[in-house]
């Protein structure tokens, strides 16, 4: 075993580098976009998932309904000792601790939490009766996940195509790369 082995391997379980997108874009009992993403990564650090980096804020509109409230998302890169679908129940279970109530696909929500990438594989399962894809199967026209993402990781990689993430942002319609708004906190 070489020492980067070693270096990730801890009590048996090998370490996973993620990539998670957190948004929201309703307050909850507990306060407005900013707290719930800042909760959310506060719970996820609870149930092993430890942030390494963290984005900037970007608020874009909503999707596909724009007359719903504004998004604020992040992406953090993390790492953690859970499997897929210890990471998928983890996310499940901080988004609904944050409020979150699934209706309809796009509906206006308090927490949403993403896998963007999980050790830079393609992955499809389904979990809880929700269809996952890593990476998300529309993440390539996604402003929203594709600028936090260069700032966390400027030289990521497109598990699948092998895309550079700066020649997906190039490929962006105009009209999505004026619709991102990077924010400050409050």
């Amino acid at each position: 075993m070489t020492g980067k082995e070693i270096k990730q391997e801890y009590l048996g379980k090998l370490v996973k580098m993620i990539f998670l997108g957190i948004g929201s874009n309703l307050t909850s009992s507990f306060g407005n976009r900013f707290k719930n993403i800042e909760l959310a990564i506060t719970h996820l650090k609870k149930k092993n998932v430890k942030t390494i980096k963290k984005s900037n804020f970007y608020e874009t509109p909503a999707y596909p309904n724009q007359k719903d409230p504004k998004f604020i998302n992040i992406i953090i890169q993390a790492e953690t000792f859970c499997t897929l679908p210890e990471l998928a129940s983890t996310i499940i279970s901080v988004e609904k601790l944050l409020e979150r109530i699934r209706n309809k696909k796009n509906d206006p929500r308090t927490c949403d939490i993403d896998i963007i990438d999980f050790n830079n594989k393609v992955l499809n399962f389904k979990h809880n009766d929700l269809d996952f894809y890593i990476p998300h199967k529309k993440l390539i026209y996604r402003n929203f996940v594709l600028y936090p993402l260069k700032d966390v990781s400027p030289q990521w990689k497109h598990p699948k195509t092998g895309e550079l993430i700066d020649d997906l942002i190039n490929n962006l319609k105009t009209e999505d790369k004026i619709s991102i708004l990077k924010v400050n906190k409050y």
